[in-house]
C-alpha cells in the first residue's frame, strides 16, 4: 500500500513537472507569437492596471507595459540562464571530478581543498562578490552560476569514480593496457546519471539566483525583460499595486518547484535504491 502511494505520488510529480516545463519551453520559444504586446511598449495612459483589465489579462506595470508580455519574454532569459549555467558548471565539475577521483594524490587534494575553500563562503556573499567584479549582464550571470555550482558536480562524480575504480571492469581495462582516456570515458558513462540528476536540481537554484541578483541590481540589466527585473521594478509599488510582484513571484516559484520535482523523479528513476 505504501509503495503504491509512493508510486502514485511520483507519477503525479512527474506529470506536473513535465507539463509545467513543457509549457515554459513553448512559451519561451514562441514568445513573439504568444505575447499580446511588445515587452517594451509603454502606455502611460494605462499605468498599473489591475489583472483582468480590458486588453491586459495580468494588468500593466508602472510604465503601462503589459505584464503578460513581459512574463512571456522573461521566461526566455530565465530558462536560458538556468540551462546555460547548469551546462557550463556540469562540464567543469565532471572534468575535475573525474581527474580528482581517478588520479588521486596531490591533484585530488588541490581540487577538493579548492572546493572546500569555496564552500566556506556563504553562497549569497560569493555570488554578490563575483557579480560585483564582473558587472551586470546575462553572460556574467552564467559565469557566476558556473563558478558557484561546479563544486557539487565534483563531489558527486569523485565519489562515483572512487567507487568505480574498485570494480572488476576497470581493473580488467587497466590489465589490458587501455589508456586513461578510454578508462575515464567508460567511468563517465556510468557516472553521468548522477551528474544529470545534480544538474536538474541545480537548474532551479540558478533560476532563483538570477532572479535574486537581478532584484538586487547586479544581475541582468534592467532593460532586459526578466522575472527578476519585474520583481525589482515592483519594489516601490508592493503596497499600492501588489500584483506587480505577485505575478513574477508565482512564475519563479512554480518554475523552481517543477524543476525540483522533475529532479527528484529523475533521481528515483535512475537510482531506485534512493526511494
Amino acid at each position: 500500500m505504501k509503495r503504491s502511494l509512493q508510486s502514485r505520488s511520483d507519477v503525479l510529480s512527474r506529470n506536473f513537472s513535465i507539463f509545467i516545463l513543457a509549457c515554459l519551453v513553448l512559451m519561451a520559444v514562441f514568445a513573439p507569437l504568444l505575447a499580446p504586446y511588445s515587452p517594451s511598449a509603454q502606455d502611460l495612459t494605462n499605468m498599473r492596471l489591475p489583472p483582468l483589465s480590458e486588453g491586459h489579462l495580468l494588468g500593466t506595470d508602472n510604465l503601462g507595459i503589459d505584464i503578460l508580455s513581459k512574463l512571456i519574454y522573461g521566461s526566455r532569459v530565465s530558462l536560458f540562464v538556468g540551462l546555460a549555467g547548469t551546462c557550463f558548471g556540469m562540464v567543469v565539475g565532471i572534468v575535475l571530478g573525474l581527474i580528482a577521483g581517478y588520479y588521486g594524490g596531490w591533484i585530488d587534494t588541490v581540487i577538493m581543498r579548492l572546493g572546500d575553500f569555496q564552500l566556506a563562503f556563504p553562497f549569497v556573499l560569493l555570488a554578490l562578490a563575483i557579480m560585483g567584479v564582473l558587472g551586470p549582464g546575462v553572460k556574467n550571470v552564467i559565469i557566476c552560476a558556473m563558478i558557484t555550482g561546479w563544486v557539487k558536480y565534483v563531489r558527486v562524480i569523485r565519489a562515483d569514480v572512487l567507487k568505480a575504480k574498485q570494480s572488476e571492469y576497470i581493473m580488467a581495462a587497466k590489465a589490458l593496457g587501455l589508456s586513461d582516456f578510454l578508462i575515464l570515458r567508460q567511468i563517465f558513462v556510468n557516472c553521468f546519471s548522477s551528474a544529470l540528476v545534480t544538474g536538474t536540481l541545480e537548474t532551479g537554484r540558478i533560476i532563483l539566483m538570477e532572479s535574486s541578483l537581478t532584484f538586487l541590481g547586479l544581475g541582468v540589466p534592467s532593460e532586459v525583460p526578466t522575472w527578476g527585473t519585474m520583481l525589482a521594478d515592483s519594489r516601490t509599488y508592493m503596497i499600492s499595486s501588489p500584483w506587480l510582484a505577485i505575478v513574477p513571484g508565482i512564475a519563479i516559484t512554480i518554475t523552481v518547484l517543477a524543476v525540483n520535482l522533475f529532479g527528484d523523479w529523475l533521481r528515483n528513476r535512475l537510482d531506485p535504491k534512493s526511494v
